[in-house]
């Protein structure tokens, strides 16, 4: 693996704003805009009614019905590199429109968003993967080389199109090597109802562990020794530390019900989310509008969102926003320095001298029984398999992970779903692929583990649903599966030495990573892909754009050499 010293920037231009000529033109452009549609709301959709979007609301099935606004947002991004102190520390970094995170990609509900990402890398490829959107019938957009695309080559420029089905909170990150966590993601909104009300939105909140050297040199550590120390931690990409740095703030006016949209961008820390002295109303996971409920400290695993609500229904004073790493799974240097300032006052400069609620040290998902999705579904007798998750090590003594049956291993410049598109039917054991040839037809997996060691899975192209889980427990027929109206979502945590049963409808043609979503074990081997309803994929794939991204690749792996050794993914 390449080391990274690289910047994404990611310039995002509304559809109304001319394209570019060239990439040094998109590179001078310091700050994104986007269009009057693509934050409109709704007429209806009020702070006194958030339940109803045009002529829409909570009860419209979006898997199959929704709007079509035929409004299209567009946004030219690029990817270069720099160095950036986020923390107060200057190291390499990569960034999003020199900034980490970078701009809000940000629709409504039925909207169509068109992305153009040029790789203005000196030295690497690229492909960003817009997570959690469910893509449907846009396989090819999904952003994974290896899997949906080869590589952006350096120079070179992909578009991604893809329709907002869905409303809420996401998040966008390069699905190349672990770039995601030298700083290439920003946040995803999709504008839509909501099951509480609320005044104003404070935006997308990102909680990020953070270390002075980059990810990719730190890989060698994880490789052979374990997960490596993280040296602290960013919300909404800064923070404090040894004295330098600025912390992220947000002034709240009293009486006031704010939506915050929570993401974990981490690459190996279980955070807990609380604001002192405060209440949260949860009424998100993931893209999955939820019955609301009430917490103090909220449990959120890598990969996941959550959009809460928050009244400003305190004393005029400051108060600690904080994301404290669960030491049990989480290795974490400044774990009591995770903090932002929530201020009554605009014009205060102390820090606040509030004091965090009392928690449990542990690395579990939200309880169940409150993530009750607001729009019910059931499941219909699924059929299943059984995934076991183990670690070893192979012929050079380095980690490697599996789910299933093998360590995971794909080729950047052989995508599956140009294989697919080509006829080829024959799989090696590395490229660990389940094929789903039936049209909607529920399945489900069994996925278990005796390792000591908890893991937030992740599907692409679906939302699963969540049918039991087990913490230092054994799955066996007696383990009762919730099939009526159980949690759904995209990223949930297989408990330590434990298991996780989840199930999803064969609705979505394409070929569909599902991974671990530590960084270091998708890279280490613990991934699988899912190839659904293949006969149906290749109408699917614009062949010219995939294979010229693919031919512009092989130019430049011949040309300067590049060598892979991590799983692909």
């Amino acid at each position: 693996m390449i080391l990274l010293s690289l910047l994404g920037l990611f310039i995002a231009i509304a559809s109304a704003v001319p394209a570019p000529q060239d990439a040094s033109s998109v590179s001078t452009v310091a700050s994104s805009t986007t269009s009057s549609a693509a934050v409109a709301t709704c007429s209806g959709n009020t702070a006194s009614d958030r339940s109803v979007w045009c002529d829409y609301d909570l009860n419209t099935d979006y898997y199959t019905d929704g709007p079509d606004t035929g409004v299209t947002v567009e946004y030219w991004l690029e990817v270069v590199n720099t160095t950036l102190a986020p923390d107060g520390y200057d190291r390499i970094v990569l960034a999003v429109n020199g900034t980490v995170p970078g701009p809000t990609i940000e629709a409504n509900w039925g909207d169509t968003v068109i992305i153009h990402v040029t790789n203005s890398l000196t030295n690497n490829g690229t492909g960003i993967h817009w997570h959690g959107v469910r893509q449907n019938r846009t396989n090819q957009n999904d952003g994974v080389p290896s899997i949906t695309q080869c590589p952006i080559a350096p120079g070179e420029s992909l578009t991604y199109t893809w329709k907002a089905t869905q409303y809420g909170t996401s998040w966008y990150h390069s699905h190349f090597s672990l770039q995601a966590w030298e700083g290439v993601f920003g946040p995803i909104i999709i504008h839509g109802p909501a099951t509480s009300n609320y005044d104003e939105e404070v935006g997308t909140v990102f909680l990020n562990d953070w270390s002075h050297e980059t990810v990719d040199a730190l890989y060698s550590f994880a490789q052979t020794r374990g997960p490596p120390s993280i040296t602290t931690g960013l919300i909404n990409g800064m923070n404090e530390y040894d004295g330098s740095g600025t912390r992220y703030e947000v002034t709240f006016d009293s009486g006031t019900k704010y939506l915050i949209r929570l993401v974990n961008a981490a690459i190996d820390t279980h955070f807990k989310f609380s604001i002192d002295n405060h209440t949260m109303t949860v009424i998100a996971t993931d893209f999955v509008p939820i019955v609301p409920y009430t917490t103090d400290v909220l449990d959120i695993t890598m990969g996941q969102r959550y959009d809460i609500i928050v009244e400003a229904d305190q004393d005029t004073a400051d108060y600690w926003m904080r994301a404290i790493p669960q030491a049990e799974c989480s290795n974490n240097l400044d774990s009591d320095n995770i903090r932002a300032i929530v201020r009554y006052d605009s014009t205060s400069t102390s820090d606040p001298t509030t004091t965090a609620y009392d928690y449990t040290d542990d690395c579990i998902d939200e309880d169940s029984s409150n993530l009750v999705p607001y729009l019910s579904q059931t499941v219909t007798s699924p059929t299943g398999d059984d995934l076991t998750v183990a670690i070893g090590r192979n012929s050079a003594n380095l980690f490697r992970w599996q789910i299933g049956t093998e360590s995971f291993q794909v080729e950047w410049d052989d995508p599956t779903i140009l294989q697919v598109y080509e006829g080829n039917t024959t799989w090696s054991d590395e490229e660990c692929v389940y094929n789903l040839s039936t049209a909607d037809e529920w399945v489900y997996f069994v996925i278990e583990t005796s390792v000591k060691v908890p893991h937030p899975i992740h599907l692409h192209g679906h939302d699963f649903f969540i049918l039991a889980s087990g913490e230092y427990e054994t799955y066996d027929t007696s383990v009762t599966l919730n099939l009526d109206n159980p949690p759904r979502r995209d990223v949930a945590t297989l408990p330590t030495d434990g298991y996780l049963v989840i199930a999803f409808l064969t609705d979505n043609p394409g070929v569909w990573l599902m991974h671990c979503h530590i960084g270091w074990h998708t890279s280490e081997g613990l991934a699988l892909q899912f190839i659904e309803r293949s006969s149906e994929i290749s109408a699917l794939v614009d062949y010219d754009t995939l294979s010229g991204t693919c031919s512009t690749w092989d130019t430049y792996v011949n040309s300067d050499s590049i060598d892979e050794d991590d799983s692909g993914v």
